[in-house]
């Protein structure tokens, strides 16, 4: 082949197309412990082949979810702290396609920055393919892009597709009614949303994410604003397989007065008991912080209750009991009611 005058490559324009195979290479052994069954083939091909029949399923409805991680990302940037930020990537997809009622089966991330730094970027997919393994489905593909130009150095974006299966008919929410129960899981901090009014609140604080925790003396508030996003599909699909789930709602932004209402019946709604359980440390400092009133909180943030179950009556103390087997904390939060909207009950603050 002929060479041109100024013998320019790709490199030289700032995309190492060597550095992308070596990645491939070094995150096949952790997409490889994701594998179960449907799946056909490995990292490299041009699309990623599932088989629906192995895994399982005779009349399979499909479901999609996806998301990114949101201005958390800035906080895992400039502590380099981005072992975990694949986890929330993996959770901010799954945990939403459980609440349709689907098993989460695959995974696909797309990872952009402006040069790619191979020791961060397996650090990142390592994080994702932990996140798979937890939530039982397989990281069957993605994208690497690398764009010089779009990205400040060290700079990077993540955006997560999952797509789960159910068998015809068995989706949710479904016979939502009057009476029935809610049963809160617990969160592990603020998960993957309200980051910008985080970051702001850090900003009037006059604190850096290296300095110690507020309200955990034992990590940096970097690290504990880093906690990742908890996974609650196995334990969700277990519940949804003893019977008596109606409805699943996903605590993100918008918190508990904006997500719960997106899966009940417009004539419905719900009163919550804010007694029920103790707002985690993180939201009261963030609170206290800002001046933060009660309801803004709670329109913003899971404020320590990641994931809501509506149920049954006659079934609530035995999903429970299969919740808590499973390792979740379970807090009975209220009930729907015939009034629209959600209704809070006692105080939080």
């Amino acid at each position: 082949m002929s060479q041109g005058k100024n013998g320019l490559t790709y490199a030289d324009a700032g995309v190492d197309i060597d550095a992308g195979n070596a990645l491939v290479d070094r995150i096949k052994p952790a997409a490889k412990r994701t594998a179960r069954s449907g799946v056909m083939a490995g990292l490299g091909g041009f699309g990623a082949l599932f088989d629906l029949k192995d895994a399982g399923y005779k009349d399979p409805i499909l479901v999609a979810a996806t998301d990114g991680v949101g201005t958390k990302l800035r906080i895992a940037i400039d502590t380099g702290n981005v072992d975990t930020i694949g986890i929330d990537l993996v959770a901010m997809c799954v945990n939403d396609l459980v609440c349709q009622g689907a098993e989460p089966l695959l995974f696909l991330d797309y990872f952009a920055t402006g040069k790619l730094e191979l020791d961060s970027a397996t650090r990142i997919i390592n994080g994702i393919a932990a996140g798979c393994e937890q939530s039982g489905c397989a990281l069957i593909g993605g994208e690497t892009a690398e764009m010089p130009g779009m990205y400040s150095e060290g700079d990077f974006d993540l955006a997560g597709f999952a797509v789960g299966a159910m068998e015809r008919g068995a989706d949710l929410p479904v016979d939502v009614k009057a009476g029935d129960v809610l049963l809160g899981l617990g969160s592990n901090g603020v998960h993957s949303n309200g980051y910008s009014l985080v970051r702001k609140l850090v900003e009037v604080s006059g604190l850096g994410w290296d300095a110690t925790c507020p309200w955990d003396d034992s990590q940096t508030l970097g690290a504990a604003l880093l906690a990742p996003t908890r996974l609650y599909v196995k334990q969700v699909l277990d519940a949804i397989r003893a019977g008596g789930v109606h409805a699943l709602a996903h605590i993100t932004g918008g918190g508990l007065t904006e997500n719960l209402p997106r899966v009940l019946p417009d004539d419905l709604g719900a009163t919550i008991d804010l007694g029920a359980w103790d707002l985690p440390p993180v939201f009261k400092w963030l609170a206290a912080t800002g001046g933060m009133e009660e309801a803004e909180i709670l329109k913003t943030f899971n404020c320590g209750i990641g994931m809501i179950l509506v149920v049954d009556e006659a079934e609530a103390e035995a999903l429970t009991k299969v919740l808590e087997a499973a390792g979740e904390t379970v807090t009975k939060l209220g009930a729907i009611t015939t009034t629209p909207g959600v209704a809070y009950e006692g105080s939080l603050l």
